[in-house]
């Protein structure tokens, strides 16, 4: 398993996820309506609002996935972060970072992930939206 490195701005990003105050926060509809809408148009059933924290990566929405967060050095969200654009695994089995990852060999059995980095206003990646199969797969042009 390959732990994702840290950002080059990582203390930046850090600091402008805790000025959000959202971290442990209680669920919200409108949180939860975007990560329906993404297991909906991208058929996947799992699909999250994740914040990557020093540690851990949190859920602020998710769907089909019981676990309110994750270590860190386990994120593929962690992964995603790193670059502005779509982060996308078409099988987590044949992809060396990931291949040996607790959340592919062992429940929620990974086998797709697909997300785009939540970035604000400063530049900072803070998290993804992003989507989850237990089968190998591609995210279409449309979705």
């Amino acid at each position: 398993m390959q732990v994702p490195p840290l950002p080059a701005d990582e203390e930046r990003r850090l600091a402008a996820l805790h000025r959000l105050e959202v971290l442990d926060s209680d669920a919200e509809a409108e949180f939860d309506a975007l990560t329906q809408a993404a297991s909906l148009v991208c058929q996947a059933p799992i699909s999250l609002i994740s914040l990557v924290d020093a540690h851990r990566q949190w859920f602020k929405s998710r769907q089909g996935l019981e676990t309110p967060e994750t270590p860190r050095d386990l994120a593929f969200c962690a992964h995603a972060i790193l670059d502005g654009d779509v982060f996308e695994v078409p099988d987590t089995t044949r992809d060396l970072r990931f291949h040996d990852n607790p959340l592919v060999t062992q429940a929620p059995d990974i086998r797709f992930y697909a997300g785009v980095p939540l970035t604000l206003g400063d530049g900072s990646r803070v998290g993804t939206l992003c989507v989850i199969d237990r089968v190998p797969r591609q995210l279409t042009a449309q979705q």
